[in-house]
């Protein structure tokens, strides 16, 4: 096993029971894989298991024989998310390259759930479709914009969305449009249970080069307000109604904060840095800190964005 992939807390491993009762799984399952590879954090425990479906039936297949009493979280680039070092109990699901596909058809786009947010909004600008340059600014995966109503630089996936395709706990396959998804605020009003597969968008008329120079501005913009090229999960918390997470965090004093190998980002701190070393525990530790920091200085509670899963040690 390589550092980090023990298997943790000595629970047991659970894929020949998976494999037994599945008889007709082709996709690819992993005991204790490491999480840390995945999480741009690079830190956090292994997952109990690692299930990664061939294609969107085998998926269902899965999740319609797999016991309800085991924990499922869906996994996609592992940019929003800050791993504990317990580990993950239960299934991990990650979507590979069968969810990665994206297409274009006149205006619209078809995306998997696992195609990279940038990815979208580079096919859009190569088939001059505007509206989605915003995706260039969102570290993560398709999966995660339907969830959490990716957004950024004035602009939300509720604004693109036409309908998307997920499966349940049970294995089933439903097609939700744009109103079923209820939209808010980096929210959507699915079940947590359901594993979104894959996502058709709308755009409008553009021209490449305008698209791309607007893109490139959302880059350079990134680059110089972002800790991009480091060990970070994005956005730490979300915005307070009235308020800007940064804004109530600065003033707080936090700019810079460390502790251990975690750190505030000096150029925007609403982003937690891992310095190199830094354990799952030490960047939940520093964000709670921040926390109560704002919270004394400004009456606001912030609420996490970064999704914080697994067991603590």
């Amino acid at each position: 096993m390589t550092a980090g992939s023990e298997p943790l807390l000595r629970l047991p491993d659970i894929t020949p029971d998976l494999r037994a009762a599945m008889p007709d799984l082709r996709g690819k399952l992993t005991a204790f894989a490491p999480l840390a590879d995945v999480s741009w954090f690079k830190t956090g425990g292994p997952a109990q298991a690692m299930f990664e479906p061939f294609d969107e039936n085998d998926l269902a297949y899965f999740l319609s024989l797999l016991d309800l009493a085991i924990p499922v979280l869906a996994l996609g680039a592992g940019s929003n998310l800050l791993v504990r070092d317990g580990g993950v109990e239960g299934v991990v699901i990650r979507l590979g390259k069968p969810f990665q596909e994206i297409s274009v058809n006149g205006l619209t786009l078809r995306a998997g759930a696992g195609a990279l947010d940038v990815k979208l909004a580079s096919a859009a600008a190569r088939a001059g479709i505007a509206g989605f340059s915003f995706y260039r600014g969102i570290p993560g995966a398709i999966g995660g914009a339907l969830r959490m109503n990716g957004g950024a630089y004035g602009a939300e996936t509720k604004d693109v969305l036409v309908s998307c395709r997920g499966v349940d706990r049970a294995g089933r396959i439903f097609d939700f449009s744009n109103a079923d998804m209820a939209f808010s605020y980096r929210h959507c009003g699915i079940a947590a249970g359901v594993i979104f597969t894959q996502a058709i968008f709308e755009g409008q008329v553009g021209e490449e080069q305008a698209i791309l120079a607007e893109m490139a501005e959302i880059t350079k913009a990134r680059a110089q307000t972002q800790p991009v090229n480091t060990r970070t999960g994005g956005s730490t918390f979300k915005n307070p109604p009235g308020h800007k997470a940064w804004e109530l965090i600065d003033a707080a004093g936090c700019r810079g904060l460390a502790m251990g190998d975690a750190q505030v980002s000096e150029l925007h701190c609403n982003f937690l840095i891992n310095r190199g070393a830094a354990s799952g525990a030490d960047l939940e530790a520093l964000g709670e800190e921040v926390r109560r920091r704002v919270l004394e200085t400004s009456g606001v509670s912030l609420e996490w964005e970064i999704l914080r899963v697994g067991v603590a040690l």
